[in-house]
């Protein structure tokens, strides 16, 4: 593997501790004999072009500095080629570096951590998710959580996580279960009413929320999880279980184990990794070892 890597930076993650996160990194790098090139984009399309064309030219990994979002972002430069993705987790999130074992809140001990990766070519390949031309590593969400998205997204103000803690409290006053279509790779159709569901690739979201508890990286499996029809007052009991994985023994929840899976409801946006898919229906299958990661 060539020494030459790339440091793929989004200033903007966790108000500017990207930026912050990528000198101490790139510091580590470097004392471990890497060179490391900086790649920080205009924009997100801009981004991801620079971010393609360092893959094409053979760099030696890609290494993202950011949140779940520029995880995300270069997952679709490096997903299905044999280039190393490394992760420096410097965002609100950092689910997908959560659930690969990465350092969080550390750029220098990440830095560190990947060179040692790097070096003794210590890699896993690890499943992705795909739903339509996009990778994803973390969550495909629909439903309740997917509509707090969307109003969180439209409100300017307050920032951060506030934001869509108030946007869930306005999503709860209007609250409705949802009509979906699912249909699985066994290729029964079931048609349900559901808070949400939840494609799980890894098993959080939202700051380690373990939505899909049980979802592994390894097993070409997603784990799926379907919250069905409860009232307010329930919802409210159950959402804060999502925290530590134990809302799975709740009775109206279930969870579906499949390679694939197609959702069809009205007036729903997709979110995978936090990031805006468009309208069901959403047909998403799990690729294993679709990209290569530095791991622990």
């Amino acid at each position: 593997m060539t020494s030459e890597i790339t440091l793929f930076v989004n200033p903007t993650a966790g108000r500017g501790r990207g930026a912050r996160a990528a000198q101490p990194a790139a510091s580590a790098l470097r004392a471990a004999g890497f060179s490391v090139r900086t790649v920080v984009g205009e924009n997100a399309a801009d981004a991801l072009t620079r971010a393609r064309d360092a893959v094409a030219s053979g760099t030696g990994a890609l290494i993202a500095v950011g949140g779940d979002g520029m995880a995300h972002l270069a997952l679709q430069a490096v997903a299905g080629t044999r280039t190393p993705l490394g992760l420096v987790a410097a965002g609100t999130g950092n689910d997908f570096a959560r659930a690969l074992g990465l350092p969080l809140g550390d750029p220098a001990a990440a830095g560190r951590q990947i060179a040692e990766s790097l070096k003794g070519a210590r890699l896993r390949d690890v499943d992705l998710g795909h739903v339509n031309g996009t990778w994803f590593g973390t969550v495909l969400a629909s439903g309740f959580d997917s509509r707090v998205n969307d109003r969180g997204n439209r409100m300017r103000r307050p920032s951060g996580r506030v934001k869509y803690d108030l946007a869930m409290l306005a999503e709860l006053a209007a609250f409705r279960p949802v009509r979906y279509r699912m249909t699985l790779d066994d290729g029964e159709t079931r048609e349900i009413e559901a808070t949400l569901i939840a494609v799980g690739n890894g098993s959080s979201y939202g700051g380690g929320m373990k939505i899909c508890a049980g979802a592994d990286l390894g097993d070409g499996l997603f784990d799926i999880t379907v919250v069905g029809p409860c009232t307010r007052r329930t919802l409210l009991r159950v959402f804060p279980k999502v925290y530590r994985g134990t809302h799975l023994s709740h009775p109206v929840v279930s969870v579906h184990r499949a390679a694939g899976v197609e959702l069809v409801a009205d007036g729903l946006t997709g979110y995978a990794d936090g990031e805006p898919l468009g309208p069901l229906p959403l047909t998403a299958r799990c690729v294993p070892g679709a990209v290569r990661v530095a791991i622990p």
